[in-house]
């Protein structure tokens, strides 16, 4: 059964209450309720099975963006985040992107790479066709190290054999596994492959195996989205819908010449994605790691969107990016808020949780990119920064809403602006 992905007033709710009105839609059991509404959701005990040196947990504040609609589903995004205005942009761009159909996404297949490197050979690219002709072993090999992911329909597909012939430590020959690795991130899974084939390379090229290790360039797990919008829904009152188009293209423009912006354009795409990946309990780094080489792939650190002008005059734009991602293992399956988030999202797949994740990406870059290009990142930024200023400054409860209006309307958001105003309110 679908979901409404809207969530009218949802910002003028109280923690509860949004609580509430999200529990209803996705239908959150008692226990599952408790671990979102107090802190702790993440016991020590398994805090300390997680990584080494354990001392305490630490937390993030967990929203959920809504009005997204991918692929004619709605869907209600967990994101893990401490920067304002992240959820209230995507969110918001979302609901834009609805009257025209929201996103339309795909991707390619869950396929990670492997790397085995070898070096000590005089004869590289002999090396090279000696690996090539000992493909059918080498994969047998690679497969008898997951006979779960073979039975899940999964495994290693193929080899790519790279040669880099004049490098400062003498010749080096590059095995890439190419491995499917279904609902699972995968990292594991290509590790002990890599490591359980380097004996046969070894002993058919005379080389010597160094690292065997995953790469997070995962160029073959691509995640892709698209959206069509109208000028006559981006129109404002100060600006005609046509002239924030055509403001927006200047503004990706910009990013794809220069890697000085591209570096803080790909920055706000990330701020939507990460938080994503975080949530549902995958590696932001991986992901991170993936999308700047990916950006840099042509030699050229350029955007990871793509913003245009359609014959009719809409705006369109499209994200293409790797997204290793995965529903299994690791801190998805270990930790109990990931597990939620899961839940909340409705996803059955980790393409189709790459596919969400890339097309909260493209919201967020198109709502930085509207506020750039009409009225400033800071009004709407600064809004809701505004908030931590506050409570930085000691106001609580209803002084807190007060105090934000104040520093608002002035636009002077400091911390001793506000101490002022709290002294002014409530006088000694």
């Amino acid at each position: 059964m679908g979901i409404d992905s809207t969530l009218p007033n949802f910002r003028a709710l109280s923690p509860a209450e949004r609580l509430s009105h999200l529990a209803a839609k996705v239908e959150l059991t008692d226990a599952e309720q408790a671990l979102l509404a107090k802190p702790g959701a993440l016991p020590l005990a398994t805090a300390d099975g997680m990584i080494e040196n354990v001392i305490g947990t630490f937390e993030l504040p967990l929203g959920v963006a809504g009005n997204f609609q991918i692929n004619g589903k709605d869907v209600l995004v967990p994101m893990a985040v401490e920067e304002p205005s992240v959820i209230a942009a995507a969110s918001y761009m979302a609901k834009l992107a609805r009257v025209a159909g929201g996103f339309q996404t795909s991707s390619s297949g869950p396929i990670m790479r492997a790397q085995v490197q070898l070096i000590g050979v005089t004869d590289p690219y002999g090396a090279r066709q000696t690996i090539l002709q000992h493909r059918e072993e080498i994969l047998r090999i690679a497969n008898s190290r997951d006979k779960v992911l073979i039975g899940l329909g999964g495994g290693c597909r193929d080899i790519e054999v790279h040669v880099f012939p004049d490098t400062a430590r003498g010749p080096m020959v590059v095995t890439h596994l190419i491995v499917d690795v279904r609902d699972a991130m995968g990292a594991n899974t290509v590790n002990t492959m890599a490591e359980g084939v380097a004996t046969l390379i070894e002993q058919i090229t005379g080389g010597k195996v160094r690292l065997r290790i995953l790469s997070n360039l995962a160029d073959l797990r691509l995640a892709r989205a698209r959206v069509r919008i109208s000028p006559a829904t981006l129109a404002t009152s100060e600006y005609s819908g046509e002239d924030v188009i055509n403001r927006i293209v200047d503004a990706y423009e910009f990013a794809a010449v220069d890697p000085y912006r591209a570096a803080t354009h790909n920055k706000g795409i990330m701020n939507g994605i990460d938080p994503v990946v975080v949530a549902t309990g995958n590696d932001w780094r991986a992901v991170e790691a993936g999308a700047h080489a990916f950006a840099s792939r042509s030699g050229h650190y350029t955007s990871l969107t793509r913003w245009e002008i359609a014959t009719d005059g809409d705006l369109i734009g499209s994200i293409e990016m790797p997204m290793p991602l995965g529903l299994v293992g690791g801190a998805t399956k270990t930790h109990p808020l990931a597990r939620l988030a899961l839940k909340i999202m409705k996803v059955t797949s980790a393409q189709e949780l790459a596919e969400i994740t890339v097309a909260v990406g493209l919201a967020q870059n198109m709502g930085a990119l509207r506020a750039l290009a009409t009225e400033g990142i800071q009004r709407g930024h600064m809004a809701l920064h505004a908030r931590n200023i506050a409570l930085v400054a000691g106001a609580t409860g209803d002084d807190v809403d007060w105090v934000v209006r104040q520093m608002v309307a002035a636009k002077d958001v400091r911390v001793e602006v506000a101490q002022q105003l709290l002294a002014e309110r409530k006088p000694a």
